[in-house]
């Protein structure tokens, strides 16, 4: 498996500011580290209190910046305007949500649809519209969506899930039009089997139903992947901070796929 680089990429947002929504673990926390690493000033935000604070110190720990910390969901109009207070002129937002569970298009009823849409389309758009006309009139800012390679490859398992963050890829590819030439981007990290707790709750689903091992499943999951292995968190945060980028000014409007090579398509 490759090893993580710690070395610093010299991305040109040193003291820059982020909020990093639903960022106590997984995905969401390897993104707060990579930017840390890169000097920016985080808020970091999740429901779990203690998994929030222990979030927190570690990235103290590891880097010399300044880390906030706001509890809640960001489907609560209350949470946002708690981050909002603790980071009031965002240069980065990087959207995370956890997604819907799996299961059946027969099962799902208006309140499941309505959930989804809140947590993965309507909470991202909300925390993107808070920031967006601050970012324009300071002249930078870059928003990142964390949605899911179901968005491009739709499995009916995944329907709540590819429903939302559907959606909000599609607002976000529109609105993107309009802020670009005040050099704001807004890009979409879609993920597809990364080594992550939710990563592990979806092999121990695959492995009761269909009778098998914990680790049979995950070798399953692996031969999925043209890489032959899983993500590493550390491989996506660093995505995530290069589209964060100086450099990165010109890129908006656009999905990257983190997938190990396994997308059959061409767009």
């Amino acid at each position: 498996t490759p090893r993580r680089g710690s070395s610093r990429m010299d991305l040109g947002i040193e003291g820059r500011r982020a909020i990093v929504c639903a960022s106590s673990r997984g995905l969401g926390f390897a993104c707060a580290d990579a930017l840390a690493r890169e000097g920016v000033h985080l808020v970091i935000n999740g429901r779990d209190v203690d998994a929030l604070d222990a979030a927190r110190r570690n990235l103290l720990d590891l880097h010399d910046v300044e880390v906030q910390a706001v509890a809640g969901d960001i489907g609560d109009e209350a949470t946002r305007e708690a981050i909002l207070l603790a980071c009031s002129g965002p240069d980065i937002l990087v959207n995370n949500n956890s997604g819907p569970s799996p299961g059946r298009f027969a099962d799902w009823d208006r309140d499941d649809w309505v959930s989804a849409l809140d947590a993965n389309m309507l909470a991202p758009l909300a925390m993107i519209r808070l920031v967006l006309d601050g970012m324009a009139a300071r002249g930078f800012g870059r928003i990142v969506n964390i949605t899911s390679a179901m968005v491009k490859s739709p499995r009916s398992p995944m329907g709540l899930s590819t429903g939302a963050r559907t959606g909000l890829t599609s607002v976000a590819k529109a609105i993107s039009q309009d802020v670009v030439a005040a050099n704001v981007t807004i890009n979409n990290l879609l993920p597809e089997r990364f080594d992550t707790g939710r990563q592990r709750q979806m092999a121990e689903l695959h492995a009761e139903l269909a009778g098998i091992t914990v680790d049979d499943a995950y070798e399953k999951m692996k031969a999925t992947i043209a890489a032959g292995r899983l993500g590493q968190p550390g491989e996506f945060g660093d995505a995530c901070a290069f589209l964060c980028s100086a450099q990165a000014g010109f890129i908006s409007g656009q999905n990257l796929q983190l997938d190990g090579g396994s997308y059959g398509g061409l767009i």
